[in-house]
C-alpha cells in the first residue's frame, strides 16, 4: 500500500492491478481511459501556463532565452520541444535551448545516475550559458529530481525566471521556483512509469509554452504558421498552401510568388496583401520585427 508521503506517479494504480491477465483489447482500453484524464489535468494548470507564457515573451523580447532542463523522460521532451522550434517557427537555435542529464548520450541511452547530482544540474546551467534575462523551465515529473533543483536554485541565485513542471503537488520544485505548473494525473497503469501519462502531460504543456510563445512573439499570422523554413519539397508545398490559405491566390501563382520571395512565407504574404514587390515587404517585416499583421498595417 502506498505510504502517505509516496509521490501519486509513483502509487499503484487499482484499475490496472491486473493488467497483465487481460485481453489486449481490454488492456488498451485501461491505458487509454488513464490517458484520456491527462488533457484535464492540464486543463486545470491553465491559468499559470498562460502566466508562464507571458512571462516567457516578456523574456524573449528583452533579449533572453527560454532553457529547457530535466533528466530523463523529462529532459527528452524538452530536448524534443526546443528542437522542434526552429524548423516550425524559423527561430535562432539559441533562442530556445533543451539540456537533458547525462548529456546528448542520453537521448537514446539510460543516464540515469546523473540526475541524482544536484551539481551536476548548476554545472550544466552555467555551461549554457544561463543569464538574469532567461527563463528555466525545470522539467521533472517527480517534482524532487536533485539535478533540476540544482540548475533552478542556480537560476534563482543569478536572477532568472523560473518555472516548474511536475506531475505531484507539494513537491520540492513547487517550492523553489517562482511559478509551479503542476498537472495532477495520478498513478500510471504501470506504476512509476512516468514516460506514460505524465511525460503526455509533461509533453502537452511544453506544446503550450512553445507554441504560445510563438504565436505571441507573432510567428504565425492568424493559425498560419508563416515563420516555417521550407528546407525540403514537403515543406516547400505546405508553404504554397499556407500562402494560398492567407492570400487567396491560386496554387500556381502562390507558388510563383513565393519563389520570387526567395522562399520566404511571410514576404510573400505581405507582398500580396499590401500589393507590393517582394523588396518593400521585407523592408515593412523588418521595421514590423517580422510580425505580418504590423507589416501589413
Amino acid at each position: 500500500m502506498a505510504t502517505q508521503t509516496q509521490a501519486d506517479t509513483e502509487q499503484i494504480n487499482p484499475v490496472a492491478s491486473q493488467i497483465d491477465q487481460l485481453e489486449t483489447f481490454q488492456m488498451v482500453q485501461i491505458i487509454n481511459a488513464e490517458d484520456a484524464k491527462v488533457a484535464g489535468a492540464v486543463r486545470a494548470e491553465l491559468p499559470q501556463i498562460a502566466t508562464a507564457i507571458d512571462q516567457i515573451v516578456a523574456r524573449l523580447q528583452a533579449g533572453g532565452h527560454l532553457v529547457y532542463m530535466g533528466a530523463g523522460t523529462s529532459g527528452r521532451l524538452g530536448v524534443l520541444d526546443a528542437s522542434e522550434c526552429p524548423p516550425t517557427f524559423n527561430t535562432p537555435p539559441s533562442l530556445v535551448i533543451a539540456q537533458i542529464a547525462g548529456g546528448e548520450i542520453a537521448m537514446t541511452q539510460s543516464v540515469e545516475e546523473v540526475e541524482d547530482n544536484a551539481e551536476v544540474g548548476k554545472q550544466d546551467a552555467i555551461k549554457l550559458g544561463l543569464s538574469a534575462k532567461d527563463v528555466l523551465v525545470g522539467i521533472a515529473a517527480s517534482g524532487s529530481t536533485p539535478y533540476v533543483l540544482g540548475a533552478v536554485a542556480y537560476a534563482v541565485e543569478i536572477g532568472a525566471y523560473t518555472i516548474g513542471l511536475a506531475c505531484n503537488p507539494h513537491t520540492s520544485l513547487s517550492l523553489a521556483v517562482d511559478l509551479m505548473i503542476a498537472p495532477l494525473v495520478g498513478p500510471e497503469v504501470i506504476s512509476g512509469s512516468t514516460r506514460m501519462k505524465a511525460g503526455t502531460a509533461q509533453k502537452m504543456v511544453l506544446n503550450m509554452l512553445s507554441t504560445g510563445t510563438m504565436i505571441k512573439l507573432g510567428r504565425t499570422f492568424g493559425n498560419l504558421m508563416v515563420d516555417m523554413r521550407p528546407i525540403n519539397a514537403k515543406l516547400r508545398q505546405r508553404a504554397v498552401r499556407i500562402v494560398q490559405e492567407a492570400t487567396n491566390l491560386d496554387i500556381n501563382a502562390a507558388a510563383d510568388l513565393l519563389q520570387r520571395c526567395n522562399d520566404e512565407t511571410k514576404t510573400a504574404i505581405v507582398a500580396a496583401l499590401a500589393a507590393v514587390e517582394p523588396t518593400v515587404a521585407r523592408a515593412r517585416l523588418e521595421k514590423a520585427n517580422g510580425i505580418v499583421r504590423k507589416a501589413l498595417a
